[in-house]
């Protein structure tokens, strides 16, 4: 039995000695790795993600058995045919990725980010600023129970609710999104251009925000 290709045996079927019918079925010796050193790692990529991944795109990815380790990988191939599992939709899609010292084994699980856009020296502020609006003061009510006390207040605690609710911080058609910066300590509201965004951090374009500038991204009661 002569091997077709030079590489890493990773399975072996059989056992010395014991006897093999291929009468059927064909029969399996062998597991065969050509090169290790040059592997792929199939990623699952959302279909809401999935519009502005291309060929090309660099990507890092981490495994358990290297805790806080990242590896470099591209994109690479990118399949069309969908997978549907519980009722997510994702799209196949091959990274690249050097193996030369033999660190990473077929099979393990990974967990990979790609890089779709990237932008340097630019401003930014946590996302967590665009959900915050200050809260609003109270009014005077006369301590009264019952119906005649919720008509002294300005209605039921569920109006109260929704007049503490605020769509300030929605984005406008210009791309604007109101935020708060902490002024002469009180939070005065400024508007900003928002760009790219990594779910953590959004790039500010244009605004009076400046590097330095104290963003509120919440506010805890005494």
């Amino acid at each position: 039995i002569v091997a077709p290709i030079d590489g890493m045996v990773l399975d072996l079927k059989a056992d010395l000695g014991q006897t093999v019918s291929a009468s059927t079925t064909t029969v399996v010796l062998f597991t065969l790795a050509h090169d290790l050193g040059q592997m792929e790692l199939q990623i699952d990529v959302d279909e809401a993600d999935i519009g502005k991944v291309q060929v090309g795109n660099s990507a890092a990815f981490s495994v358990d058995a290297y805790l806080g380790q990242s590896f470099p990988a591209s994109v690479s191939e990118m399949h069309f045919a969908p997978q549907t599992v519980d009722g997510i939709v994702t799209h196949p899609t091959i990274l690249t990725i050097d193996n030369s010292d033999l660190r990473l084994r077929p099979g393990m699980t990974a967990s990979a980010d790609v890089t779709v856009e990237e932008v340097t020296d630019v401003i930014s502020v946590p996302n967590a600023v665009f959900r915050y609006t200050p809260p609003v003061a109270p009014a005077a009510t006369r301590r009264s129970s019952g119906l005649l006390g919720m008509l002294f207040s300005g209605g039921s605690p569920g109006d109260r609710n929704r007049q503490n609710t605020s769509k300030t911080n929605a984005v406008t058609k210009e791309g604007f999104r109101n935020l708060y910066i902490l002024k002469d300590g009180e939070p005065t509201r400024i508007a900003v251009k928002t760009g790219v965004t990594d779910g953590d951090t959004t790039q500010v374009l244009e605004g009076p925000l400046t590097a330095g500038d104290l963003v509120i991204t919440a506010q805890s009661s005494r």
